[in-house]
């Protein structure tokens, strides 16, 4: 065994005009236009993905028939809103739906426009600033971060509701500050106090490492999901069900959610929804290697490693179900190769071309004299926690 390495309803447009002190425009400009594009006709839409429903249902807290009923709502307001964009022209500003349901509202810089849009059926706001103005101020905004991103403002968006271009702030100073470095007209702009603290998503890719209660490291085997659920699949030695996991930088992973050994030499790990399940594995050589699919390698094939602490090394299959008698028991089903590895490789990645193969498990020797190692093939992990493996 590599031993861890030790460390410290349905949908309609309501008829609403809300007013606004704007310039007037010539009344009689593009009506036709936009009555036409009240009246669009939307493309043939196919049926929902049941897991789609599902979903709705789950997270939007639908009935089914009222999740049926949203997303053909929020198709024919998505017909409706790129005719009218294209009707409208310089005059638009932007449209969304209520929280409640799938009515749209339009607004226009044009109170014309909205009187057309609403003598057809819809809903329209009278508003300031076109989108168009929007877009530049949120622009010149990106442009300003890119040559000193604004440590109090974690973002900014245009919200077209509010009319303005959003932004977050912690502390009132500076974000004004920024904002007068950026150039951007004030009115444009409307300043909010912070409520969100943006972070990173992370990956998960096979090889990189993982701490096992700030105690030890292991690596990644294959990224997977559960229902969903991102996590990855290692080495059972790692860790036993229940130990916490966490990146290098001490964000936390997930937890195992189950792990054999010995008998068998595999654990996976669920991890929490902020980590994305990458098909791929580290080549520490600045890249990474796709994984299309798991098809068992013949004897004799290629075959790679990577792990957490020599990187990347490469050799042959040997044999297939070696039975390895480790001190704390025996392991079955192993697959023998001619790949080096060391302690804190444990778990990672053996993969032939784009197929994965298994998790590292143990071996002898190291990567500066060469060695044997063994692999748990990765086919009897999936098929044991019900886990899918992550493809490209």
């Amino acid at each position: 065994m590599l031993l861890r390495h030790k460390a410290v309803a349905t949908s309609f447009l309501a008829v609403t005009a809300l007013a606004a002190a704007v310039a007037p425009a010539d009344a009689g400009t593009g009506r036709s236009e936009i009555a036409r594009a009240m009246t669009v006709r939307q493309a043939p839409v196919a049926p929902a993905p049941g897991a789609l429903l599902q979903a709705l249902q789950r997270d939007l807290r639908l009935t089914p028939q009222a999740a049926e009923a949203r997303l053909a709502g929020e198709a024919r307001a998505a017909a409706t809103q790129e005719a009218l964009q294209r009707a409208l022209g310089e005059r638009w500003a932007g449209a969304w739906l209520g929280e409640s349901d799938t009515t749209l509202t339009v607004a226009t810089t044009d109170p014309a426009a909205a009187r057309t849009i609403t003598d057809n059926g819809g809903r329209a706001t009278v508003v300031r600033n076109s989108l168009t103005a929007l877009d530049r101020a949120r622009t010149a905004l990106d442009e300003a971060a890119r040559t000193a991103a604004p440590e109090s403002t974690p973002l900014w968006y245009v919200d077209p509701a509010a009319n303005a271009v959003v932004v977050q702030s912690t502390d009132a100073d500076r974000t004004n500050a920024f904002l007068a470095r950026a150039g951007v007209d004030r009115a444009l702009v409307q300043v909010d106090r912070a409520s969100d603290a943006p972070r990173a998503l992370a990956d998960l890719v096979g090889g990189n490492a993982y701490y096992i209660n700030n105690a030890a490291r292991c690596s990644i085997g294959f990224p997977v999901t559960q229902g969903g659920q991102p996590g990855f699949v290692s080495a059972g030695h790692c860790g036993q069900a229940g130990a916490a996991a966490a990146a290098p930088d001490g964000t936390s992973i997930g937890s195992f959610q189950g792990s054999t050994f010995p008998g068998n030499d595999y654990s996976w790990i669920q991890a929490d929804s902020s980590w994305t399940a990458q098909p791929q594995v580290n080549n520490y050589a600045g890249s990474a290697v796709t994984v299309s699919g798991s098809a068992v390698a013949p004897i004799g094939s290629s075959v790679c490693r990577s792990g957490s602490t020599t990187g990347w090394h490469c050799g042959t299959v040997r044999q297939f179900n070696a039975t390895v008698n480790y001190s704390q028991g025996s392991v079955f089903g192993l697959t023998r190769t001619s790949v080096c590895a060391e302690p804190g490789d444990s778990g990672g990645s053996f993969i032939s071309g784009s197929q994965a193969q298994g998790v590292t498990s143990g071996g002898s020797g190291n990567c500066t004299s060469g060695g044997t190692t063994y692999f748990q093939p990765v086919n009897p992990i999936l098929d044991t926690y019900g886990l899918t493996l992550a493809t490209g």
